[in-house]
């Protein structure tokens, strides 16, 4: 394991678990993260404005998620093989590209521990003016999970034991995942062991090998190669899927990009591509200038060059306030609706 000594540290009475250093724990709880040895929890913007009936996320909008009932967690809260210019996540203090089974917390010890970490995030909401008491009582018992939040969850060992487990728990409705693409084997495991989330969702900004490495700076010298490995899983795979493409002035929203781009998604065939602009917040702020942001207006039309080049995927919805356009595969149809899905 590669460790710099002060992202983790092992805890010996604990079977050698991988946990966050104190310092940086402290950090991410200023930043009102739940924290939990390598793993972390959050509400969401969203989930916190739907408290009080200002709003759903683009969740909601697109697929019918409550927001008010969707946990936002990860198994890997530091751990990731990207270094992404866009990510508002804290990649500077990625310094793991393993995780170890026997240096792992268990599934159900991640999701009661990360259950009671939102716990205590939200109580505090109880006290506060114009909140829905009946969506918090509702929020302590998700009806959804999104497994992204931060790092790469696909780096998790005993992921499908994890999505097994999260399924088994009465409330669940769905399961969302959201990779990188750098562990191709484990999206394979998933579908091997019969762990497969509701929907997977496969982070996409390069048409080309150089525009790749430029955006992610990856890790892994075979970067291009995982990524194109899991564009393949997902054009297969037996659940719903989503190519989420995340546009950048100066990097990659140029029209010039719109046939490298439709063949990617004419390669992985997903059930729904959300093309969004990268937004200026979190950490990202260091790397990116405001500038950078598309406009709604911008989404729109790269969109509509995108569609001008398949043949099947006309536009389905937007949310101007996240700035996004989602495409539906008309030839790999499904319902957006969760709930005609069902789950697992």
């Amino acid at each position: 394991m590669s460790c710099s000594g002060e992202i983790y540290s092992h805890n010996s009475s604990e079977n050698s678990l991988i946990q966050i250093t104190p310092s940086v724990k402290d950090k991410l709880k200023k930043a009102k993260y739940g924290v939990f040895n390598h793993s972390a929890v959050e509400l969401c913007h969203w989930t916190k404005k739907s408290f009080s009936d200002e709003g759903t996320c683009y969740k909601h909008r697109f697929y019918g998620i409550s927001t008010h009932r969707c946990m936002e967690m990860t198994p890997a809260a530091l751990n990731c093989e990207n270094r992404c210019i866009y990510c508002w996540r804290p990649t500077e203090f990625y310094d793991t590209l393993e995780m170890p089974s026997n240096s792992v917390d268990d599934p159900e010890v991640i999701v009661h521990s990360l259950l009671e970490e939102r716990r205590k995030l939200i109580v505090g909401y109880y006290g506060k003016n114009n909140i829905n008491q009946s969506k918090l009582d509702e929020s302590l018992f998700p009806e959804h999970y999104a497994i992204s939040l931060s790092g790469e969850p696909t780096m998790y060992p005993k992921l499908p034991q994890l999505i097994k487990y999260l399924f088994r728990l009465k409330a669940t409705k769905s399961i969302f995942l959201v990779t990188n693409g750098q562990e191709p084997e484990m999206l394979y495991r998933l579908a091997d062991e019969n762990a497969l989330p509701t929907q997977i969702y496969l982070s996409t900004n390069a048409s080309t090998k150089n525009m790749f490495y430029k955006i992610n700076g990856p890790k892994h010298k075979d970067a291009w190669e995982r990524w194109q490995r899991s564009l393949e899983f997902i054009s297969q795979a037996n659940t719903r899927t989503v190519l989420r493409l995340t546009l950048i002035r100066n990097f990659n929203n140029e029209s010039r990009f719109y046939d490298d781009f439709a063949k990617i998604i004419e390669s992985g065939q997903p059930h729904f591509v959300e093309i969004k602009s990268y937004m200026h917040v979190g950490m990202s702020t260091n790397r990116l200038e405001q500038s950078n942001m598309l406009e709604m207006e911008e989404v729109r039309n790269f969109a509509k060059g995108l569609t001008s080049r398949l043949s099947n995927y006309p536009i389905m919805d937007e949310s101007v306030v996240s700035r996004i356009v989602v495409l539906q595969n008309q030839e790999r149809y499904i319902s957006r609706w969760i709930e005609d899905y069902g789950q697992g």
